[in-house]
């Protein structure tokens, strides 16, 4: 029962939050520089497993994205290796590539990461996928391609260390780990946060992919890591599985799973040397799970009591009825999207922003409720709404009037003193609070209120790309956002920065062939 222990002594994730937050002293005191000769390769590389190519042609996703965010999850079509592909692709494959002076190369992918580290890796546990021999799979991007870590049906085994029966009869699995060392390169132990914060925006684009495949899926956080960990065979001293997400349709249930044995694969060394942040992999730790009955007890844990302090009045603003489709693709959207590095200053419509708003909150299927996070924005320069600070109510599509006001320069002070914060046409932070979120599922929470700030902002990218303007996240002085808010976010702690508005320049163009088919780039 050491792990129950574990996950409930929330002291543990208090402390990690309270010893990572950013402050203008932590941040001038700070001797960290960036060390360009040990940068982590963006590619996880197995030598010696051979590649098994998939289907270059892919079928275009032509259902309106905002209709996709709002299909999130559901589904009646099988899965087959065709759309296994469309749905790697157009969560973590790559879609634009930029050449510098000297012939040196980048690469982006269809979901944002930060500091285009892109820490997230992607596996797929497969048992009834046509075309594709059960077995556990490693998705390589770089030569988009799989590779085979184990061969035969282990949906089951995956089921048990889940406690979830469903897993069993979905037609794969795919799961999301990190690889700590390419985001603590730059980021140090303040890492732990953006692990969540890059998977949940990954899995706005897969949910929505999923969709317009018209085949279900869904998000499972609640896991025995030890299990996970050990059928993908990675080193947990510097990787660890995060969330997995079942997608096909429901068939029968697999059979035993075979033996899970130790797993000898080679694999390339990110980098000459990498720097251990313990605090991070004790924060990963600290919030695991060490049986199937836990992670059971775990996923029914009541809801606290309400709020003692009653939350101040503040005057209601209607916004605009969203709109429920952008005339604009999945596929055009995930192709056009890429994270803005400089806003024009023009505003957005009130009805824009009120649809990129609706359609990233409306909540996804998953083994724990959404609604941990909470939204506070400085609008700049959207059309009808006055400039000001408010509270976005998610439950009835409002804001809350804070304080009236031009904001733009404490919006780029509170973030991190980056001035797209200010330049945006509005900004949007994500709040939550911790007090009511740790007592109830343990440190374990924790990852579930980066997740799902991720997830929101993911899905505040893909409404904003849609409509044909910018998105870009960003870090932030985690006690002054706090402080700005109040008295509104009394008792809450912040998560997670979104800025919203026009690019000064194109971000990128639409990928689709005229024949409706897509071949995703490689770089081998």
């Amino acid at each position: 029962m050491l792990a129950v222990a574990v996950n409930r002594a929330i002291e543990s994730a208090r402390a990690y939050h309270d010893g990572t937050a950013h402050s203008p002293e932590s941040v001038r005191a700070s001797a960290h520089r960036l060390e360009w000769d040990i940068q982590p390769s963006p590619f996880k590389i197995y030598p010696d497993l051979p590649p098994i190519p998939l289907p270059r042609d892919l079928p275009a996703l032509d259902l309106d994205a905002l209709v996709a965010l709002a299909r999130a999850g559901e589904g009646r079509a099988r899965l087959d290796l065709d759309g296994l592909s469309a749905l790697l692709f157009f969560s973590a494959g790559i879609t634009k590539t930029k050449t510098y002076p000297g012939g040196g190369r980048q690469f982006f992918r269809a979901a944002p990461s930060t500091g285009a580290l892109y820490q997230t890796e992607v596996y797929v546990v497969a048992g009834d996928v046509a075309g594709l021999p059960a077995g556990v799979y490693h998705y390589s991007p770089g030569d988009f391609a799989l590779r085979r870590l184990r061969a035969g049906d282990f949906r089951g085994a995956l089921a048990v260390a889940a406690a979830d029966d469903g897993i069993a009869t979905r037609q794969a699995t795919v799961i999301l780990t990190a690889i700590y060392w390419r985001n603590t390169w730059k980021y140090q132990a303040r890492g732990y946060r953006h692990l969540f914060w890059d998977s949940g925006s990954l899995l706005a684009n897969l949910l929505s992919c999923a969709a317009a495949l018209d085949t279900p899926a869904r998000l499972v956080t609640g896991f025995v890591e030890r299990d996970v960990n050990g059928l993908l065979g990675i080193d947990v001293e510097k990787e660890g599985a995060l969330v997995l997400a079942p997608v096909g349709v429901e068939g029968p249930t697999a059979g035993i799973a075979p033996l899970v044995g130790l797993l000898d694969h080679a694999v390339v060394p990110l980098s000459s040397a990498d720097v251990d942040y313990p605090v991070l992999r004790d924060a990963y730790f600290n919030s695991s799970f060490d049986s199937d009955a836990e992670v059971l007890d775990w996923r029914e844990a009541p809801a606290g009591p309400p709020p003692t302090t009653p939350a101040p009045e503040l005057t209601r603003i209607s916004l605009p009825p969203p709109k429920l489709a952008a005339g604009r693709s999945l596929t055009a959207t995930v192709m056009r999207r890429g994270s803005t590095r400089q806003f024009s200053g023009e505003p957005i419509s009130g009805v824009e922003f009120s649809t990129a708003l609706f359609h990233a909150t409306r909540g996804w299927p998953a083994d724990v409720p959404a609604g941990s996070v909470e939204l506070f924005v400085n609008v700049h320069a959207v059309e009808g709404v006055e400039p000001g600070a408010y509270h976005y109510d998610r439950a009835g599509h409002g804001l809350e009037l804070i304080r009236r006001g031009d904001f733009r320069r404490e919006s780029g002070f509170l973030c991190l003193g980056q001035m797209l914060g200010g330049a945006s046409s509005a900004t949007v932070f994500f709040l939550a609070d911790l007090g009511e979120i740790l007592p109830r599922w343990g440190n374990r929470g924790y990852r579930v209120a980066n997740l799902e700030a991720g997830l929101i902002g993911g899905r505040l990218y893909l409404g904003a790309y849609a409509q044909g303007f910018g998105a870009t996240g960003l870090t932030y002085y985690d006690r002054a956002v706090v402080e700005f808010f109040s008295p509104a976010s009394a008792g809450l702690d912040a998560l997670f920065v979104t800025a919203l508005g026009r690019s000064a320049s194109a971000q990128g163009s639409a990928a689709s062939s005229p024949s409706g088919l897509l071949r995703p780039r490689v770089i081998c």
